[in-house]
């Protein structure tokens, strides 16, 4: 589905204080960003931003930066965060190509890495652009944490398959997953929805999440 350009998202994300700027001058530097120790995780296209902004104000000891590569989507994520009463101050939002994430992150400065609804990229030539194929998974193991793990939850079956199949042969540990996450009643305590997964649970159906690592 083509993104419909909103005219206003470049001057609105360029002005935001939520919004970061020239992102690569920070690699290595993102608790100066926050201005404290805390844990960095990240999520890999937020979309419009329900996911990670409902983590931050759950966990203010956790800072949280979320990337998404639309500016048009980017935008309703900033006007999401602009209409909450209360703003966490533990997020940051970044609109950039998630290929793009070593040059912004350094050794191990992220604690965890959310993937939630990605594009499953269904034609067989775009299999290395999916976030879980084995051209990201070496991106991954660059700035997480030695102990950090990696988050994916989706509705399409076969792009999870595929996903499962990919961290294993990249060198990751599943740790665990399921099929059905909403009636996994170990996986799924203290799980926050996203947009997606509220839709595509009212419409029946089953969600898909794996948590891998590295050990």
């Amino acid at each position: 589905m083509r993104l419909r350009n909103i005219p206003r998202a470049g001057e609105t994300l360029a002005s935001h204080d939520y919004v970061i700027k020239e992102e690569r001058k920070w690699k290595g530097c993102w608790k100066e960003v926050f201005g404290n120790d805390y844990p960095v995780r990240i999520e890999i296209g937020m979309g419009k931003g329900q996911f990670l902004m409902t983590l931050a104000l759950q966990n203010p000891e956790i800072n949280y930066i979320g990337i998404e590569r639309y500016s048009s989507v980017l935008l309703r994520a900033v006007e999401r965060l602009d209409a909450m009463e209360e703003q966490p101050d533990n997020i940051r939002f970044i609109c950039m190509d998630a290929a793009e994430i070593e040059e912004v992150f350094g050794p191990e400065e992220v604690d965890r890495i959310y993937l939630n609804f990605s594009d499953p990229w269904p034609k067989a030539r775009h299999a290395k652009r999916r976030l879980t194929s084995t051209a990201y998974w070496p991106r991954y193991d660059k700035i997480l944490k030695k102990d950090g793990v990696v988050e994916f939850k989706t509705d399409n079956q076969g792009l999870f398959s595929f996903s499962l199949e990919q961290a294993e042969e990249a060198g990751w540990k599943i740790l665990s997953s399921t099929f059905d996450l909403h009636n996994n009643e170990e996986m799924n305590k203290g799980n926050v929805m996203t947009e997606y997964e509220e839709k595509f649970s009212q419409k029946g159906n089953p969600i898909c999440k794996l948590i891998a690592s590295r050990e």
